[in-house]
């Protein structure tokens, strides 16, 4: 049984773990960008006259260019450990986020192991449930022509019921394993369109 690992993608945790990421590395962008200078250009254009006809007359024109440049000098070493934290926090949400994905896929990875193993039980219990109703049919035959007793032939029953109750027992595991499955997927991915899962 194999899977796209695109489809793990969709967990709650890996997406939030992704996230604080970006987070991480965009703050750690914002702090590195606030050491170097900061210029801001601006301008502007107008019109100026004392009488409505000289409105839109060249002399009227006014007009303004301006800068602003901010240069931060002395912060006493704040910029450089603001930058360390932030390397810091990015790569503790890198680990973060590796360790989420690992742990994804090694929870995927056991619930199709258990689906494999539900699989190889219930043909077994499947056999053995076909082999009990066999033996309870031939004991009622025997029991019909007087070879085997009322004990025999309700012990054959009792293990019939045995061999039914352990099917319905194991199909349930099966069921419950599968669900595991969706939940461990992330669940919705069924109603993802089918190009966007290659």
């Amino acid at each position: 049984v194999s899977l796209p690992s695109q489809l793990v993608h969709q967990r709650p945790d890996i997406l939030a773990s992704e996230a604080n990421l970006h987070q991480a590395t965009a703050n750690l962008g914002y702090t590195i960008a606030s050491v170097y200078p900061n210029l801001t250009l601006s301008g502007s254009m107008g019109s100026m006259a004392l009488q409505p006809g000289n409105l839109f007359t060249p002399n009227s024109s006014v007009w303004n260019i301006g800068g602003n440049l901010l240069q931060p000098i002395f912060h006493g070493g704040a910029l450089e450990a603001g930058e360390r934290a932030a390397r810091d926090a990015l790569d503790q949400a890198a680990a973060q986020y590796r360790q989420t994905v690992v742990n994804a896929f090694q929870n995927v990875a056991d619930v199709l192991r258990a689906l494999e193993t539900d699989q190889q039980a219930l043909m077994a219990r499947t056999e053995a449930a076909d082999a009990a109703m066999e033996s309870l049919r031939l004991a009622k035959v025997q029991f019909a022509n007087g070879s085997i007793s009322v004990l025999a032939l309700m012990q054959a029953e009792e293990r019939a019921d045995q061999a039914r109750l352990s099917l319905a027992q194991t199909r349930a595991t099966r069921l419950a394993d599968s669900a595991a499955l969706f939940l461990a997927m992330g669940g919705g991915w069924w109603n993802e369109p089918v190009a966007s899962i290659p």
